[in-house]
């Protein structure tokens, strides 16, 4: 018998609360106030979702814009670059074209020089062609520094005028007046073992053309020049002419 008193009164006895008791009107007040803190704070997470949403829907609304805005300004770019590389492909050609041209009155000047050089040849040689002696003449010499130092390139055209002249045969010689370490120094082309090079072998009845090189030594400066021709067995030239080296 004192085994359920123990456990009704004893340690282990079950905890006990105690609480006022409130009215009943104090109650039912809590309760709305209650009710009516849940209703404001689900009206304001209400609003400030809507809120939300609107600032969500004109976000995405003015991201929609900005990639239009993007998609037309890179059509544009796209535009405006393919109108550009055909403005430089077409600049391009123009340069070409205008090159070309170029090129082309250059080489219509250089062979338009080339024939009223020809046409004075021919016509001097209609007015010595009542010449009965063949007498022998330089036309056209030219004499231009190559790239190497002392190295010069000549051409010129021998004439022979005159009515049934024959072949002329014969050999060219050049006397070349050089100031070397400031000395004077004549040197003769060809030299002797070099005699009988075919570049300095004469053989026509009208006109020849000859065109050839010499070099000089390194430090040399040509001064002058002298343009012999001579005849098959003959010891003295038959033509004997200085030359502008200029």
């Amino acid at each position: 018998m004192l085994r359920p008193l123990r456990r009704s009164f004893g340690i282990s006895a079950p905890r006990m609360a105690v609480r006022p008791d409130l009215p009943w009107y104090w109650r039912w007040l809590w309760i709305g106030a209650s009710a009516a803190l849940l209703a404001g704070a689900a009206w304001l997470v209400a609003d400030a979702m809507g809120a939300f949403d609107g600032l969500r829907g004109d976000a995405q609304r003015e991201i929609v814009r900005l990639q239009d805005d993007l998609k037309r300004q890179a059509s544009e770019l796209a535009q405006l670059q393919a109108r550009a590389a055909q403005n430089d492909r077409q600049l391009q050609m123009e340069r070409a074209a205008a090159a070309d041209l170029a090129k082309q009155v250059k080489a219509l000047s250089y062979e338009n020089a080339a024939l009223k050089e020809d046409l004075a040849f021919f016509q001097s040689l209609m007015s010595t062609a009542a010449d009965p002696k063949g007498t022998i003449s330089v036309n056209r010499f030219r004499l231009q520094p190559q790239a190497a130092a002392g190295e010069y390139r000549y051409q010129l055209l021998l004439v022979q005028a005159g009515q049934r002249v024959k072949e002329f045969q014969g050999r060219l010689q050049f006397v070349l007046d050089v100031q070397h370490d400031g000395r004077k120094v004549v040197l003769v082309l060809p030299a002797e073992a070099d005699r009988e090079r075919r570049d300095y072998n004469l053989s026509f009845r009208f006109f020849q053309r000859v065109e050839g090189t010499f070099k000089l030594m390194p430090g040399s400066v040509l001064k002058g020049l002298q343009l012999r021709v001579f005849e098959n067995g003959a010891r003295t030239p038959k033509l004997t002419q200085s030359l502008s080296v200029s």
